[in-house]
């Protein structure tokens, strides 16, 4: 029984691993875009259906396959605004104009399963209350190079945690990129025995919660 993260992302890499799990990376490549006017939590649900179908294209028997995708929404008075990876430094700048000073969306959608196992996924949702940002602190934190690979050009992990009032809903590590709990109730879900008992210790100890 062997599970494959299908992601790039240290941060992700971070918090399963502190979860207590084991994992072989093999991070998918599919097409992530998206209409910029869909609801955060289908959109991410949709991107990470298809890292799914891609992951498990490669899946061997025994092994289980863990996805995510994590986007960031604005609600305006005509719909929603999605706020992908800023595909240089300007475009961060820009995305963080948009998010000063409002309370934003993040939503991370999950899919797993396994070789002949059929996919689960859910979604977690952190609403993110920023104050406003001077225009120096913008160019200060995009000359930082923080926000490469960060969906809506920011990581509160790091120093954008300055810029953060408040989070409602699921945990921070919703945010940061994994919702622990929910990936690990979903890997229970499937069969892949290890999450329980990793679920039951991050009960334990408190850890954030995601929601189906």
């Amino acid at each position: 029984m062997r599970l494959v993260l299908a992601s790039a992302s240290p941060r992700r890499r971070e918090l399963l691993a502190g979860a207590g799990l084991t994992f072989e990376v093999r991070p998918a490549d599919v097409d992530e875009s998206i209409a910029p006017t869909t609801e955060p939590a289908a959109a991410a649900l949709e991107i990470a259906a298809r890292k799914w179908r891609a992951t498990a294209a490669g899946l061997a028997p025994g092994e289980f396959g863990l996805v995510a995708d994590t986007v960031v929404g604005l609600e305006l008075a005509g719909g929603w605004q999605l706020f992908a990876k800023p595909d240089g430094p300007d475009h961060a700048a820009e995305m963080l104009r948009a998010l000063s000073d409002t309370r934003h969306l993040v939503a991370t959608g999950v899919a797993v399963g396994g070789s002949g196992v059929a996919m689960v996924s859910g979604v977690a949702r952190t609403w993110v209350r920023m104050r406003a940002i001077e225009p120096a602190e913008i160019a200060d934190y995009v000359a930082s190079g923080e926000w490469r690979g960060k969906a809506g050009g920011y990581a509160i992990q790091e120093s954008a945690d300055r810029f953060v009032v408040d989070l409602e809903g699921d945990g921070m590590d919703n945010v940061v990129g994994l919702p622990v709990r929910l990936a690990l109730s979903l890997l229970g879900e499937v069969g892949y025995t290890p999450a329980r008992a990793a679920l039951e210790r991050h009960r334990s100890v408190g850890g954030g919660q995601g929601a189906r």
